[in-house]
């Protein structure tokens, strides 16, 4: 299945510097579910909250209005990709050095994560957690001897490879960068005199802020007492922002790499339509993946829009999973069809995504159950066929369905009347600003060389 990774936030210069975290945080909550945590500084002293599970499990008025004080905070909803998924792997990542206090916070994944950590305790390093973002630290921590924290902060940076959108509070300040590929999203903002930064835009609307542009690929940004400025600290020979994010992970309601998300799977459902027309009755989303894929997809074919799936909203992280001979309860909870929708009707489905296809199997013999007449599927995505490296935890390659069947046999295994998945050329021609996007969960054309030992990063402890 696919998961969501990490989401970041900060803000400068704003008296409600920890609230205001807090409900960016909460805008973001569907980049992780893990944990979440907020860091201050009232400037003398810094300060912590962080915890496992969700923002508004995390946060009271007690942290948010007393314990919580300064006008520089950040935050951060992890995910784990690399690291297990423990308290002490939760972010911001605090650490103190010399007279400065550093809260770091990560989103993505560094390729070369064991050399580099071998290298580091070769010489006399000792790791707390097992995230790939420690290593930053560390290596930071070796080039400040009389340089500044952004010139260290080059040069360690200068030695990691992969996706790394960052956000490091150091006393009164705040960095925000990205890597010089600009693989995960990070945009900035102003809310009255303050800035802030945010994984999505949905955040800054949240908080009533001003959408101010991207942090780009390789730039540092720094927000002072000086105002904001901006640092080039890398280039690369092309950019690959991971197009994944505009088809899944985003909030459709967020611009990232400055394309409107909500309009882009309506394009991309419209390109779907003119690949692979159906006669049909009408065409349906499985809430809430595809459903503006779907929307694109009716209005392009002529076809009516159904939710002939209800979805749940009040099915908690916690609920009760039951006993192993009611095995699919936990997929039946979720979503319930409209039964009077489903029996002798030709419906097209529109998935956002095909993964390990065990789920959707299970919905479609539902419908099937029902008494379906046919059953289309149309995917707003190529077949995912590689594993990523940068950020999202994808199956390894033996567990994706489309890097071992072919569109056939993957329509047989589901029970599809047929199945097409949308182009790489039709995936593309749907965005308004055409980029050179990372693709390599379809092409296996991966930007940055991964590493050869592994079929995907994993490091526990």
């Amino acid at each position: 299945m696919k998961k969501e990774y990490c989401g970041l936030f900060g803000i400068y210069g704003h008296p409600e510097a920890a609230r205001m975290t807090y409900f960016g945080l909460y805008a973001l909550q569907h980049r992780g579910q893990e944990s979440a945590g907020i860091v201050t500084w009232d400037g003398q002293k810094i300060r912590e909250q962080k915890g496992m599970g969700l923002v508004a499990e995390m946060f009271s008025e007690k942290h948010l209005g007393h314990q919580l004080k300064g006008d520089i905070a950040t935050g951060h909803l992890r995910y784990s990709t690399t690291g297990a998924s423990l308290l002490r792997n939760a972010q911001p990542f605090l650490v103190r050095f010399k007279d400065i206090s550093i809260a770091i916070s990560h989103n993505g994944n560094l390729v070369n994560t064991n050399e580099i950590r071998r290298e580091l305790e070769e010489q006399g390093s000792i790791f707390q957690t097992t995230m790939d973002s420690e290593i930053i630290v560390h290596l930071i921590s070796k080039n400040m001897n009389g340089n500044t924290l952004e010139k260290a902060l080059q040069v360690a940076l200068s030695r990691v490879k992969g996706a790394y959108t960052l956000l490091i509070m150091a006393n009164d300040k705040i960095i925000a960068l990205r890597d010089p590929n600009g693989f995960r999203p990070l945009s900035i903002g102003r809310v009255g005199e303050a800035y802030v930064f945010a994984s999505e835009t949905c955040a800054f609307d949240l908080l009533e802020a001003e959408y101010l542009r991207c942090v780009e690929p390789g730039e540092m940004v720094i927000a002072d007492r000086e105002g904001l400025r901006s640092i080039q600290f890398a280039r690369s020979q092309r950019t690959s922002p991971c197009v994944f994010e505009l088809i899944y992970f985003a909030r459709p309601d967020s611009i990232i790499f400055d394309e409107e998300v909500y309009h882009a799977r309506k394009k991309m459902g419209r390109t779907l339509a003119m690949e692979a027309p159906v006669n049909a009755d009408y065409v349906m989303p499985f809430p809430d993946s595809g459903v503006y894929a779907a929307v694109g997809y009716a209005q392009k074919s002529g076809l009516p829009f159904e939710m002939a799936m209800i979805r749940n909203h009040y099915v908690g992280r916690t609920f009760i999973q039951p006993t192993q001979d009611m095995r699919d309860f936990g997929v039946r909870v979720k979503l319930n069809p409209v039964k009077s929708m489903i029996t002798g009707k030709k419906i097209v489905i529109v998935e956002d995504s095909i993964v390990r296809g065990t789920t959707i199997r299970t919905r479609v013999k539902k419908l099937r159950e029902l008494g379906a007449r046919e059953i289309h599927m149309r995917v707003s995505c190529p077949p995912i066929m590689h594993p990523c490296y940068y950020g999202i935890d994808f199956s390894s390659k033996g567990e994706l369905i489309a890097a071992n069947h072919n569109v056939q046999d993957i329509a047989r295994f589901i029970g599809l009347d047929s199945l097409h998945y949308l182009s790489i050329e039709g995936l593309l021609s749907s965005l308004d600003n055409y980029k050179q996007f990372c693709l390599a969960c379809f092409n296996g054309e991966y930007p940055v060389p991964p590493p050869r030992t592994c079929d995907k990063l994993c490091m526990e402890w």
